[in-house]
């Protein structure tokens, strides 16, 4: 797609999806939060990784902490979906929007992740497509969260599609925060500082950061209990770890 073209579906995003009319507004279900998680399935992931990040997502929404989180919220419920990526026309929402309010629906959200066949579409990091798809399906959902996260996680920077702060920009326009979780690479020192400078945005946003696949389930748990319970106590220090 041409730059002209990527600018114009995105700026329109606003105008397209968010002025809903008062009936379709009166239909949607609320929620404390829409939560979008956008994962990295790229060449870059080998097939222990890419496991490794599906099972740390399902592990996360199990997990008492996050369990606690979202009951303790307002309306005890969260919308969830989980969106792959990889090369260029290869983005997929893997497991569409669901209200998760409790262990089992969690539970079955989970599964639903995990009985998916991987995308055998490689050839660069369409990062930008992934992030794209998540605003569409945010504004487009049967959801209304008090508050909206995109939770992006991924090993490279943006090379194909419309370039990265277009999209990061129109999500922020639609009040949609984007939060990061690196995953460490040897040859990409400066990746923590790319995904700073053109990733994440937004109300609270903040990049952490998963040193090895031994740290990979605890950055995933951390980062989703700070989502989920919108801890403005947790001082930049803490979110750097």
């Amino acid at each position: 797609m041409q730059m002209t073209q990527w600018r114009n579906l995105l700026f329109a995003l606003p105008i397209m999806f968010c002025t809903p009319s008062f009936a379709n507004a009166q239909s949607l279900t609320p929620v404390d939060l829409e939560l979008a998680f956008i994962v990295d399935a790229s060449g870059s992931i080998d097939d222990d990784e890419f496991q490794l990040q599906r099972q740390g997502y399902v592990d996360a929404l199990i997990n008492p902490k996050v369990q606690n989180a979202i009951s303790s919220g307002f309306l005890r419920s969260i919308a969830v979906s989980y969106i792959e990526f990889s090369g260029s026309g290869c983005t997929e929402l893997s497991v569409p929007w669901t209200r998760v309010h409790d262990l089992a629906s969690a539970k079955d959200f989970g599964n639903r992740i995990l009985a998916r066949e991987r995308l055998s579409c490689f050839g660069g990091n369409a990062v930008s497509e992934g992030m794209a798809l998540a605003i569409t399906s945010i504004e487009q959902n049967a959801f209304e969260g008090t508050r909206r996260v995109i939770d992006i996680s991924g090993d490279g920077p943006n090379t194909l599609g419309a370039p990265i702060e277009f999209v990061r920009d129109t999500a922020i326009a639609n009040r949609i925060t984007i939060n990061g979780l690196v995953i460490h690479r040897p040859e990409m020192p400066g990746l923590e500082d790319y995904f700073r400078s053109s990733i994440i945005g937004g109300r609270r946003s903040f990049v952490i950061k998963a040193e090895n696949r031994q740290t990979f389930a605890a950055a995933i748990l951390k980062k989703m209990i700070l989502e989920i319970a919108d801890n403005s106590s947790i001082d930049e220090g803490y979110l750097a770890k």
